[in-house]
């Protein structure tokens, strides 16, 4: 018997290539000697020879494998040393070429049916309030899903012995048919039409799902949203997505949290926003005052003199986060300019301005700038 090649020699490819290039090689080649194709005597041959190293260089485990111990690894019918840990089968009519020829044949070879499989998983969005996001909250949640049929288990059929082997595909989920084509006699593979690529038909369906092995369901159900989250991060619910296939198990429900803003509070990350009014006396000789946080007030010392929009830090004093770690409260200090004053107040506040006048005042100052 021949030597067998290397794998990397027989794909064209460096022992460093990706696993895109290595993709690529083998779709070009697997095209070059297709034996529906290439009508040479020995395109077959370099078909299965091209077909067996995509199938060891294309997985990870397989790869890693030849590259330490070579084609000792593997026996001649593409079965690898059961010691080094393996795969089996890569026949030549196990390998779905659809992708690389349905341009040609206007179809692409179906996949053999598997058992069940786990459903796609489903995006639904709520809106909440500010503070329910801040503390947490229970959130009654209407959830409409299918769920495997209690009385089938999901095989659709009333007993086990209804589900039988599909007679037009023996079970495989496809079936083969020829045609001319501008290649000559092409052979074409498609989808069961007995079955529906299922591979199995169903004699007696199930009373509670008519055979399609699943029931719908309309609940609801209290989800826990935490204390502390962010608008547009997710929660997940377990089981509540698409349904599987062939009995298998749904997909996750993810919900997603959109959070209604607030009259005072402004979020930014865990970090609170807040901008309170201040007398005009208060702002020029101090005060303490109790400042409103997302957990209650908080006593808050406002310097004397302090100028409008300036901001004060509150230390920890904003969101509790999801990870524990609290953000600060920001506080803008908007001073409020005196209006419709009455007499006693417009005469204190004549008193102050003759009190400025003594000695130039800011506005002079900067007045005096341009004026030098």
């Amino acid at each position: 018997m021949a030597e067998k090649r290397d794998y990397y020699e027989v794909l064209g490819v460096s022992r460093n290539a990706s696993a895109d290039e290595i993709k690529n090689a083998y779709r070009k080649l697997a095209k070059k000697y297709h034996p529906d194709i290439n009508k040479s005597p020995d395109a077959e041959e370099n078909f299965k020879e091209v077909q067996e190293a995509y199938e060891i260089l294309k997985d990870d485990k397989k790869r890693q494998t030849y590259d330490q111990f070579g084609h000792s690894a593997f026996d001649g019918t593409g079965e690898q040393n059961p010691f080094s840990g393996g795969f089996r089968g890569s026949g030549f009519d196990d390998i779905d070429l659809g992708d690389i020829f349905g341009s040609f044949f206007g179809g692409s070879r179906s996949r053999r049916p598997s058992g069940p499989s786990r459903g796609n998983d489903s995006l639904a969005k709520i809106t909440i309030d500010f503070m329910d996001a801040i503390n947490g909250i229970d959130y009654p949640l209407n959830v409409t899903y299918d769920q495997v049929c209690h009385h089938c288990h999901g095989s659709g059929g009333e007993t086990p012995e209804d589900v039988q082997t599909c007679p037009t595909c023996n079970g495989s989920g496809h079936v083969t048919g020829a045609r001319q084509t501008i290649f000559g006699t092409m052979q074409s593979t498609q989808t069961c039409p007995t079955c529906g690529g299922s591979g199995k038909t169903i004699k007696n369906k199930c009373h509670v799902c008519n055979g399609s092995g699943y029931e719908r369901v309309k609940t609801k159900i209290n989800v826990k949203i935490p204390a502390g989250i962010n608008s547009g991060q997710q929660i997940r619910i377990p089981g509540k997505g698409s349904r599987g296939q062939s009995g298998g198990p749904n997909g996750d429900l993810y919900l997603e949290i959109n959070i209604r803003t607030h009259k005072y509070f402004v979020r930014d990350g865990n970090d609170i926003h807040l901008k309170i009014p201040l007398d005009f006396a208060s702002a020029a000789l101090g005060t303490e005052i109790d400042v409103p946080t997302v957990y209650g007030k908080v006593k808050l010392k406002i310097p004397a003199g302090i100028q409008p929009h300036t901001k004060l830090r509150m230390r920890g004093k904003g969101i509790k986060g999801l990870r524990g770690v609290s953000g600060d409260q920001y506080v803008e200090v908007d001073v409020q300019t005196p209006t419709n004053l009455n007499k006693k107040q417009r005469d204190l506040l004549k008193k102050l301005q003759e009190e400025d006048q003594k000695d130039p005042s800011f506005i002079e100052r900067f007045l005096n700038f341009f004026n030098s």
